[in-house]
């Protein structure tokens, strides 16, 4: 895969540079928010102990500089039907990051792909209804895209979120 610049659908493909340091009230609103997303801007600032002007600046801030991209519901997959979740390594051709990734879009039970450096390309989590769905958004979407050379899909038995989280 080349040093392909370009991002995916729904990236800001940054270079891992920050828009601005955060400081320490910001980084408890960022803990909060993630926390529950649903919070008013007064519980917010009581919780972070800053003013309700503040703290609605602050996260006005961190929405414009695209720190915080969005705010939405956090859906366990397997009480929504989503009960087969499994990784898929791709390996594609050189270049094609743009076209597959575009593609990769478009296929539904695809959560999340990142392009990747190492021995696979990209790298796709998928959470489908069943074995069966699995197999086809493998077989049949991912392997049919123009530019994917092959690919590999590990099983999720059990998963969790980390703890140790720079917002926890």
């Amino acid at each position: 895969m080349s040093q392909e610049t370009g991002t995916a659908p729904g990236t800001t493909g940054g270079t891992g540079r920050s828009a601005g340091p955060l400081d320490e009230v910001d980084r408890r609103i960022l803990r909060e928010l993630t926390e529950d997303a649903r919070l008013s801007i007064r519980t917010l600032a009581e919780r972070v102990h800053v003013s309700r002007t503040n703290a609605y600046a602050r996260v006005e801030r961190l929405l414009r500089d695209g720190v915080i991209t969005g705010f939405r519901a956090q859906v366990a997959p397997e009480p929504a039907g989503l009960g087969t979740s499994a990784y898929i390594a791709l390996t594609i051709e050189q270049n094609t990051w743009r076209e597959v990734s575009a593609e990769l879009a478009r296929v539904r039970y695809i959560e999340h792909a990142a392009l990747l450096s190492g021995e696979h390309d990209v790298l796709a989590l998928v959470r489908a209804p069943d074995n069966a769905t699995l197999r086809d958004v493998v077989l049949d979407r991912v392997q049919s895209i123009a530019g994917v050379l092959s690919t590999r899909t590990w099983l999720v038995f059990e998963e969790f979120d980390g703890t140790l989280s720079p917002w926890q």
